[in-house]
């Protein structure tokens, strides 16, 4: 489908309208102006004041690392977890509460367990991402997995196929659309838990979480904005390069990808 850039940057000429309308009103009160700054001030806060800058590259990298470990590690455990499920409705019927009950768990709740056990620093961050990230790859693979054609399982099964077989020739070929529109999900949610661990375990080397929370309590409003649409931009970043990696992967025989 072709997208057609016109429409969103409309969207986003009217996002920036309303956010210059709301600076002004509260830019009135000279007190709150920190609240709610001007877009262009936010813009030069991030390029041009060199010490913020050099600051938001840092923490964008530590970020992106956390992400990254995070992402990588529920895309092993997500995926053995599912691909365990298909191969036999006990098995499914055995461990999939346990993947709902993980999705429904307040994070906010177990956070000081986690610390205490793990620390709080750079495990804890990445388990928290695991956390939040882990539900949509194992959900999506196994109603991938599942989505597979019953006349072909069963030419697999009369050519004496074994599970093997049939999960790498069939299964797993057949379900990576939906594979990766649980990781485009799982990608955007990655950068989320993040954001959220890096705010709850203050130790360590900081990320984005941490100058959000900095620059807030400086009254900084600038510098918390720079740093919020960052992170917002490396969850799209995220989201983007998956679904180009979707539709590379399976090309242009799945529209879901």
């Amino acid at each position: 489908m072709k997208l057609n850039w016109w429409q969103p940057s409309i969207v986003l000429a009217l996002v920036i309208g309303f956010w210059y309308a709301m600076a002004y009103w509260y830019d009135k009160g000279k007190e709150l102006a920190f609240v709610v700054p001007y877009p262009h001030l936010v813009l030069d806060t991030a390029l041009n004041d060199a010490m913020f800058r050099n600051a938001l590259l840092d923490n964008l990298f530590q970020t992106i690392v956390v992400t990254a470990t995070g992402l990588l590690i529920a895309v092993l455990i997500g995926m053995s977890w599912a691909i365990l499920m298909s191969q036999a409705r006990w098995l499914e019927h055995s461990l999939y509460p346990y993947a709902v009950i993980l999705q429904t768990i307040p994070i906010l709740a177990i956070v000081p367990l986690i610390g205490t056990i793990f620390g709080y620093e750079f495990a804890s961050r990445v388990i928290v991402t695991v956390m939040i990230a882990l539900f949509p790859l194992v959900s999506n693979t196994l109603f991938g997995l599942h989505s597979v054609d019953k006349a072909q399982r069963e030419l697999f099964q009369l050519n004496g196929a074994g599970r093997l077989t049939t999960l790498l020739k069939l299964q797993l070929p057949a379900a990576l659309p939906a594979i990766f529109v649980g990781l485009r999900t799982a990608a955007g949610l990655a950068v989320i838990g993040a954001i959220v661990g890096d705010q709850f375990f203050q130790r360590g080397t900081p990320g984005l979480g941490v100058l959000i929370q900095v620059s807030n309590s400086r009254l900084n409003g600038a510098g918390t904005f720079a740093a919020i649409i960052t992170a917002s931009l490396l969850g799209v970043i995220v989201f983007l390069l998956f679904g180009l990696l979707g539709r590379l992967v399976t090309g242009k025989w799945s529209e879901t990808s």
